[in-house]
């Protein structure tokens, strides 16, 4: 019996040249898995799919706690599904994330194995920016500095705030060790910035994913005592600067569409939308 050649593969180290070629396609969408590589993830783990067509690499999906898919048509999204079907509830994986096209499609493969996510937030508009606010006239948070090594723990509160709003349950319950782990690695690499005002962090960004010259900005928090006063406005206009200055000539963010002051603040410090994501939250 002749067997029929898989398109999908998972990717090992000699693929790699491949896989940031896909992802250059349309770098802002895709610089989360592109991160992932040029960081040098562990090839062959099963964390990185291919899908070949006339053998050659045209899709990615990036599956560990996130599953992220790259430049997939719905051939490729088919060939994951049947592949990530056989998963137990998506294994370790926590959501799916991505361009809400291909977000959105996957995830109707996959629903009724997987069965019923926790929340699907269709419609996340994706933003980029290249131009300095203060070329806009924004002015900006003076204050704002990359946190130091030495202040995770101050840090903390204000990332388990935000990411217990954001996801809908905590970082972590009993001990913050991993969790801590986490923030204090974005710090060593100089990729959290934050305000700190009498001794408490009342601002925050990360910068989660660099690459092919763009930088992927996420976990944004104001304290909500300074909510509604335009002092969000100011820091994220300083965060961007720094960003374009000292990180990468693109920054890219997506923003939940129903969050319309945040979509305010960032049409004002010059973001443009360039397409919507999604995320399923498994």
């Amino acid at each position: 019996m002749l067997r029929t050649r898989t398109p999908t593969r998972i990717l090992g180290p000699a693929d790699r040249d491949a896989a940031l070629e896909v992802c250059a396609l349309h770098p802002a969408d895709n610089v989360f898995v592109a991160a992932r590589i040029i960081e040098g993830f562990s090839f062959g783990a099963g964390t990185l799919i291919g899908y070949e067509e006339a053998g050659r690499l045209t899709s990615l999906c990036w599956s560990n706690a996130n599953i992220v898919p790259v430049e997939t048509t719905p051939a490729a999204r088919q060939a994951i599904a049947d592949k990530a079907r056989r998963w137990v509830r998506g294994g370790r994986a926590a959501s799916l994330l991505g361009p809400a096209e291909e977000v959105l499609d996957l995830w109707n493969r996959l629903e009724a194995s997987w069965g019923t996510a926790r929340a699907v937030r269709r419609s996340q508009p994706h933003l980029v920016t290249s131009t300095p606010p203060s070329r806009l006239g924004i002015p900006l948070d003076e204050r704002l500095r990359r946190a130091r090594p030495d202040e995770v723990d101050l840090v903390l509160p204000a990332a388990a705030h935000m990411f217990t709003a954001e996801i809908g349950y905590p970082p972590y319950r009993g001990s913050s060790r991993g969790y801590r782990g986490l923030l204090s690695a974005l710090i060593e690499r100089g990729h959290t910035y934050v305000v700190i005002d009498k001794g408490e962090v009342v601002f925050k960004a990360d910068v989660g994913s660099v690459g092919l010259g763009c930088a992927q900005i996420q976990g944004v928090w104001l304290a909500p005592h300074l909510r509604g006063h335009g002092l969000g406005t100011a820091a994220m206009a300083a965060m961007i600067e720094a960003v374009l200055t000292e990180i990468a000539p693109t920054a890219t963010l997506y923003v939940n569409d129903f969050n319309t002051v945040a979509r305010a603040m960032y049409e004002r410090i010059g973001m443009q939308q360039i397409g919507t994501f999604a995320t399923v939250l498994l």
